[in-house]
């Protein structure tokens, strides 16, 4: 190893070290405003430090839209939100063309961007727009741009989605197809919050002025941060706690595992290889937030839930018996680890 090579990686490490410091903070400014929610806030920043979007699942009422509105405050990146309702249409988010005509009476078409043109979308109460609509947001989260009337336009260099969504159950809602599911880097479940972070926000909310976050850092803080959670190295031990999970939770891959899960035939589809990139990112991201410079087979515990969950599905017989998708992910994490 040679000078400069010693002298990169003190580089890297000091990168490292003040990146995870600086997230730090941001998840500090996060914590002080959205009460209760602590594993919320740290799997959609491990989703923004991955590069992916992010799907939030909860009930109204649990601080979800309050959440990514903070977000883009603390970050310091320009945010634009569409609330989906049954009405909304494709156009209303890539936007479209329009006719204009010049003095000269010369007649051209330009194009009106829509929302979808920034850095961070919020994509409020997904699951209430028509299938259609939501296909719309698919090419953009998928290839980071959009074609209108034959024109490609390209999304800026940071561009990230944060979609809301209301359990299934609830009226007026459509279940997302499952092409536009696997775009979606991590699930978030959102639950309920604690007594006590319950008891501090209703004070907090109540009595005198609300407290607001302020800008910690800035779009070029986060783009430099994605690009060394790609950088950070990963052990073997990882990489193979990586595999045999994500492999595990196929239906006809279970008998690869030397492990015996017990959930073997319960599984009617599981997840493909783009659910292993995104837990491989997703563990680097999360070293990262606490100042690891290294991941571990504790962070793919973690995170096997928020990854796995929309990208598979159990049958009707394990259905019928009471299996949960979480609860099938719990057994092939014990099993493995």
């Amino acid at each position: 190893m040679n000078k400069l090579d010693i002298l990169d990686e003190r580089e890297a490490a000091a990168k490292l070290s003040a990146a995870g410091a600086t997230f730090a903070k941001v998840r500090d400014s996060l914590n002080a405003v959205i009460f209760g929610q602590e594993e919320v806030i740290e799997q959609t920043l491990v989703t923004l430090l991955a590069g992916g979007h992010g799907l939030l699942i909860g009930v109204p009422g649990l601080a979800k839209t309050k959440l990514v509105d903070t977000l883009g405050t603390v970050l310091g990146v320009d945010t634009s939100r569409v609330q989906f309702t049954p009405d909304l249409m494709p156009a209303d988010i890539t936007g479209s063309e329009v006719m204009e005509e010049s003095a000269s009476g010369e007649r051209t078409f330009r194009f009106i961007r829509g929302p979808v043109f920034t850095q961070l979308l919020m994509a409020d109460e997904i699951n209430r727009a028509s299938p259609r609509t939501q296909s719309a947001l698919l090419q953009a989260m998928a290839e980071r741009h959009v074609t209108v009337a034959g024109v490609r336009h390209d999304l800026p260099r940071l561009f990230h989605v944060l979609a809301t969504q209301n359990p299934l159950e609830q009226e007026g809602t459509y279940p997302l197809p499952e092409a536009q599911l696997d775009r979606f880097l991590l699930q978030i479940d959102v639950g309920y919050p604690g007594l006590e972070a319950e008891r501090r926000m209703l004070l907090a909310t109540t009595i005198g002025e609300e407290k607001h976050a302020a800008a910690v850092c800035t779009p070029d803080d986060l783009l430099e941060a994605q690009a060394l959670v790609r950088r950070l190295p990963v052990g073997e031990q990882v990489v193979d706690a990586i595999l045999s999970l994500v492999r595990a939770a196929r239906p006809d891959s279970n008998h690869d595992s030397d492990h015996d899960s017990g959930v073997k035939g319960m599984i009617a589809w599981g997840p493909g290889p783009r659910a292993s990139q995104a837990l491989m990112l997703a563990v680097r991201a999360r070293a990262l937030l606490d100042g690891r410079f290294a991941p571990s087979t504790d962070d793919v515990m973690a995170l096997a839930g928020p990854v796995l969950r929309h990208r598979m599905a159990l049958n009707f017989a394990a259905r019928a018996e009471g299996a949960t998708t979480a609860g099938v992910i719990a057994r092939l994490c014990e099993s493995l680890f």
